[in-house]
């Protein structure tokens, strides 16, 4: 009877524990935040030529504010980090700004961040040091277990210096990013279709996964907006993000 008594109470326990640790990693039901961010600016000349580039700060804006707000379905985040992707010199460090400069902000809050943060001075663009930058922060951030996302909103022409051969998408450098988590992808927004071509083609990419839209197709956002309704409540956009920009691409093999 004493040696029942003892196994009785060892299963109370152990019960009353494993509740406990279930309570302690997912309250309420909720799951854990599992996307890690990474959103890349490019403020260069070419870019701002292109005619997209304010169109491009206030979608992203609509972006950052979307995800970390988890509205209409869109991917929780683990971890947000926005960085330039150009500069004055070739391999100039980057300061990537965390989620904590933009939460409890609205779109406009986010947009003026934006704006302030990467004002258009950058005369580079320069994709391998920003890669670069974000492969260092996962590691030491912990995050390789994590899928990453990194979107950037640009015009996809890396332009290092004067020379034609300097802009050669074969000498951008995925190899950083290969093995840095088991999924990574990157987002090129706002491309002209034959840059979009070359990066499909040209850029050597074997576990990365590749995904551009056209600078044509991003600025029909705009039309998915319904009159009236707050963003939580607009599904049509949402939906339209999830379908164009965060669709889910396959890993491209050579």
């Amino acid at each position: 009877m004493r040696k029942l008594n003892f196994i009785t109470r060892w299963g109370i326990g152990l019960t009353l524990l494993l509740i406990s640790t279930a309570t302690c990693i997912a309250p309420s039901g909720q799951q854990k935040p599992r996307l890690v961010m990474f959103v890349g600016v490019d403020v260069s000349g070419s870019f701002r030529g292109t005619g997209y580039y304010d169109d491009a700060i206030t979608f992203l804006s609509h972006y950052i504010y979307g995800h970390m707000n988890e509205l209409g379905g869109l991917s929780r985040l683990r971890a947000l980090f926005v960085g330039s992707i150009g500069g004055q010199i070739e391999n100039e460090p980057k300061a990537f700004h965390p989620i904590h400069d933009l939460e409890d902000k609205d779109v406009a809050q986010i947009e003026e961040e934006l704006k302030k943060w990467f004002p258009p001075e950058d005369i580079i663009t320069d994709f391998n040091a920003f890669f670069e930058e974000v492969a260092s922060l996962t590691k030491d951030r912990s995050l390789t277990l994590a899928p990453i996302s990194i979107i950037i909103v640009t015009d996809g022409i890396p332009a290092l210096g004067t020379s034609e051969e300097e802009t050669a998408y074969e000498k951008i450098n995925l190899d950083c990013l290969e093995y840095l988590s088991r999924r990574v992808t990157v987002r090129l927004t706002y491309l002209e279709p034959k840059v979009a071509q070359h990066w499909k083609q040209d850029v050597p990419a074997r576990r990365v996964r590749i995904w551009t839209v056209a600078g044509e197709v991003m600025v029909g956002w705009r039309q998915q907006m319904e009159p009236g309704l707050e963003l939580a409540q607009q599904d049509k956009l949402w939906r339209w993000v999830k379908d164009n920009v965060d669709f889910r691409v396959r890993s491209r093999r050579f």
